[in-house]
């Protein structure tokens, strides 16, 4: 072989990395295929560029990064519906509202320090200690459902449901993934 035709296998090899993209993206999707749900595990590494270099370990920890910003964005929304002393009326259905609504900001920021405090325990590779923190995060979305079920004059939020769900799946595909590490 000339040259030439080295020089031009060698530049065809730099310029067409398509067979490590290819690997990447059937290793995201055989971790998906491990998680309960798989739509919702492809569309969030998708939506993260780095998912193309990471291992399964790094898949991992941008699951858990996802669920921490959900959780984050939770609390943050829960805080912003807290009434404000101007149009608090002293009602008790509004008192446990506003109690219950504070509360639940509490868990959700709980979750999110549990979804961080996972990504260090995948750092160091101790995997039992990652499961055991993403799987407080889930519970803590179930906390804050519960404690509605203390007042039932005050109904649960549809919204809330539906970011509790959210949140509570987020976690599952994390566990998910977490299997395969083999811990």
């Amino acid at each position: 072989m000339g040259m030439k035709n080295l020089g031009m296998l060698l530049f065809l090899y730099l310029v067409t990395p398509t067979t490590f993209v290819a690997a990447d993206q059937t290793l995201i999707q055989k971790t998906c295929r491990s998680t309960l749900y798989y739509a919702l595990c492809m569309s969030s590494l998708k939506s993260d560029p780095t998912s193309l270099t990471a291992d399964t370990k790094g898949l991992a920890a941008i699951m858990a990064s996802i669920g921490a910003a959900n959780a984050t964005a939770t609390s943050t929304y829960l805080s912003s519906q807290l009434p404000t002393s101007a149009n608090n009326n002293n009602n008790k259905n509004n008192s446990n509202r506003t109690k219950l609504i504070r509360q639940c900001s509490e868990k959700y920021a709980f979750a999110a320090e549990a979804l961080r405090a996972s990504l260090k325990d995948l750092a160091e590779e101790t995997y039992d200690y990652a499961y055991m923190h993403v799987a407080a995060a889930a519970d803590y979305a179930n906390v804050c459902r519960n404690g509605f079920k203390v007042f039932p004059t005050v109904a649960y939020p549809a919204t809330l449901r539906r970011r509790e769900e959210g949140l509570k799946r987020i976690c599952r595909v994390v566990l998910g993934i977490l299997d395969l590490l083999g811990w």
